[in-house]
């Protein structure tokens, strides 16, 4: 018996899957629930940052051509928040080697309104020629302050919209 149909079935199969397999967790000691397109890896990582040092908790991993990372770190003093927000703001252009880009006021569900809490559009050309996009999201909760970053080649709006609009504080 011939199955002619099998590798037929398979190839639309493999058509049809999602570049981007979401899933949404609490990654634990963020406080926060998010979701990923992949399984991240988790880091941490001294922070020299002009407010204070910190220590970063990071999580990220690579899917469909981009980077998704979210970072979070506590600072000592309320008044550090707002600047932490505001240093972030600056190192993720500077990182890139981009210009100040187009912002917007973050909205995480359950987040602590700040007016350095924003979400950034961002794009460079890198030294090879590569043109980099990449959007932040920077807010805060508490004494606690995050970035969610999306890098790659081209931003999708889709993707955009699952990673950032995937957070939200726990009720």
């Amino acid at each position: 018996m011939r199955f002619p149909t099998v590798p037929a079935c398979v190839l639309t199969l493999a058509a049809c899957s999602p570049a981007l397999d979401w899933r949404e967790f609490q990654p634990e000691g963020s406080g926060l629930v998010a979701g990923f397109p992949c399984k991240p890896d988790r880091h941490s990582r001294q922070v020299a940052l002009a407010v204070q040092p910190v220590r970063m908790e990071l999580l990220a991993c690579d899917a469909g051509g981009a980077k998704f990372a979210l970072g979070w770190f506590d600072v000592d003093d309320p008044a550090r928040v707002t600047a932490a927000l505001g240093e972030l703001r600056e190192r993720a252009a500077g990182n890139l080697g981009a210009a100040p880009g187009a912002t917007e006021p973050a909205a995480v569900p359950g987040m602590t309104p700040n007016p350095q809490a924003l979400r950034l559009r961002l794009e460079a050309r890198q030294g090879d020629g590569v043109v980099l996009q990449q959007q932040t999201l920077l807010f805060s909760k508490g004494l606690r302050v995050y970035q969610a970053t999306l890098l790659g080649p081209r931003i999708g709006a889709d993707a955009a919209q699952a990673f950032f609009g995937a957070l939200r504080f726990p009720a």
